[in-house]
C-alpha cells in the first residue's frame, strides 16, 4: 500500500505561489522600467526642441565674439515671450542652403541698413559695434552695393561678426522671423 505524505503535496502548490507572485513582480518592475525609460526619452525630445538645445559653432563667421567648435545652449523658448531684439546672437535657418548658421541680429523691422566706408548705418546713424575686432570694416555684397535696405515686417538682418569671412543677410537679404530658432547662451 502507498500512501503519499501529506506535507510533501501540500508543500507543491504552496511554493507554486511564490513563483506566479514573483513573476507578475518582475513584470510590473520591468514596465515601470520600460515606462520611466520613454518619459526619460520623452522629456528630452521635448526639452532639446522646444527650449534648451546643445549648438556647437561650426567656421570662423562669428570671431572674435564666438570660435570654432565652440559649445553652447540655445534658449529656443525665448521668443515665445518677446521679440528679437538688435545684438541678439541667434541660430537660424539659413535661407541660402537649409542649414543652421549663427549669426547676429543688427537690424528689427522697421529699420533700414545702410553701408558705406566700410560702415554699417542703421537708420541713419553710423552702428557703433563694440563686439567687432577693432577696425573691422563692413562692407555690402555686390547684390546689394549702395543700397538702402529695409526690413519688413518680421524681417531681421543679420550679420556675421567676423565681417569679411561671413555669409549673412549682405548675401541673402532680410530674413524672416520664422528662420529665427532662439537665441544662444553664452
Amino acid at each position: 500500500m502507498q500512501t503519499t505524505d501529506p506535507v510533501t503535496t501540500l508543500a507543491e502548490p504552496s511554493t507554486r505561489i511564490p513563483r506566479t507572485r514573483t513573476s507578475i513582480s518582475f513584470l510590473r518592475q520591468a514596465f515601470q522600467l520600460a515606462s520611466f525609460f520613454l518619459l526619460v526619452v520623452a522629456s528630452y525630445f521635448l526639452i532639446s526642441h522646444f527650449l534648451l538645445q546643445t549648438v556647437k559653432v561650426v567656421g570662423q563667421s562669428m570671431g572674435p565674439t564666438l570660435y570654432d567648435s565652440q559649445h553652447c545652449l540655445l534658449n529656443r523658448w525665448i521668443y515665445r515671450f518677446r521679440a528679437p531684439q538688435r545684438c541678439d546672437i541667434v541660430v537660424l535657418r539659413d535661407p541660402s542652403d537649409n542649414g543652421l548658421s549663427v549669426k547676429r541680429i543688427i537690424a528689427t523691422p522697421g529699420d533700414s541698413i545702410y553701408m558705406k566706408d566700410g560702415s554699417v548705418y542703421l537708420n541713419g546713424c553710423k552702428l557703433t559695434e563694440p563686439y567687432l575686432a577693432p577696425d573691422t570694416p563692413t562692407f555690402s555684397n555686390s547684390q546689394y552695393k549702395d543700397q538702402l535696405i529695409l526690413c519688413g515686417k518680421d524681417q531681421y538682418y543679420l550679420l556675421g561678426d567676423n565681417r569679411l569671412n561671413s555669409v549673412d543677410s549682405r548675401a541673402y537679404g532680410p530674413v524672416p522671423r520664422q528662420n529665427i530658432l532662439g537665441s544662444l547662451i553664452r
